[in-house]
C-alpha cells in the first residue's frame, strides 16, 4: 500500500511539473489575490480528477484523443485572449481613476476551481492515476499518492506566482500570462 502511494506520487509529481495545468496555476495565482482560494480552487479540481481516475482505471484512456485535445486547446486560446484583453482594459480603467473591486474568496475558488477542471480533463497525469489504479493493489493509496503529488505542484505554481507579483509589474505578468495561454492552446492542437 505504501509503495503504491510513493510510486503514484512520484510518477504524478514529476509529470506535472512541466504541464499546462501547473502552468495555469502559477498564472491564476499571478492574476489574483487571494492565493489560498486559488490553491484550494486547484487541488479541489485536481482531487475530482483523482476520484475519477482512481474509479475509472483504464477507461479514461479510451476516450477519443483529438475531440478532449480541441476543447483543452479553445479553452486556453479563450482564456489567453480574456486575461490579456482584460490586462489593457485595466489600463484605461486605471487612465479613468477607477479603482476594480477585489473579487471574493469563493469567486477566485470557483475561477481556479473551473480552470483547471477543465484543463486537467483526460490529461496525461489524470490518465497516469487511471493507469495506476488499475495496474496495482490499492488504488485508493494511488489516489491518494497521486492527489498528493498535484497538491505539491499546485502549492508550489502558487508560491512562484506570488512571487513573481512581488516582483514584477502585474499588468506585465498578465499581458505575458495571456499569450502563454493563447500559445499552450495553439501547441494543444498541434
Amino acid at each position: 500500500m505504501i509503495s503504491d502511494f510513493l510510486a503514484a506520487l512520484g510518477v504524478v509529481f514529476l509529470a506535472e511539473l512541466p504541464d499546462k495545468t501547473m502552468f495555469a496555476t502559477l498564472l491564476l495565482a499571478t492574476r489574483f489575490q487571494r492565493k489560498s482560494a486559488v490553491w484550494c480552487g486547484v487541488t479541489t479540481a485536481y482531487s475530482m480528477h483523482v476520484v475519477v481516475a482512481t474509479l475509472l482505471g483504464g477507461l479514461l484512456s479510451r476516450l477519443p484523443e483529438d475531440p478532449v485535445r480541441n476543447v483543452v486547446g479553445v479553452l486556453f486560446v479563450l482564456a489567453g485572449v480574456f486575461v490579456a484583453w482584460d490586462s489593457w482594459r485595466k489600463d484605461e480603467l486605471d487612465a479613468q481613476a477607477t479603482t476594480e473591486t477585489p473579487r471574493s474568496w469563493r469567486s477566485v475558488y470557483a475561477v481556479s476551481a473551473a480552470t483547471v477542471g477543465l484543463a486537467e480533463f483526460a490529461d496525461i497525469t489524470q490518465l497516469a492515476t487511471a493507469s495506476l489504479a488499475a495496474t496495482r493493489d490499492s488504488p485508493w493509496a494511488v489516489g491518494a499518492g497521486a492527489a498528493s503529488a498535484l497538491a505539491l505542484v499546485s502549492g508550489l505554481a502558487v508560491l512562484v506566482g506570488s512571487a513573481l507579483t512581488r516582483r514584477l509589474n502585474l499588468k506585465l505578468i498578465q499581458r505575458a500570462a495571456g499569450i502563454l495561454f493563447i500559445l499552450i492552446g495553439a501547441a494543444t492542437f498541434i
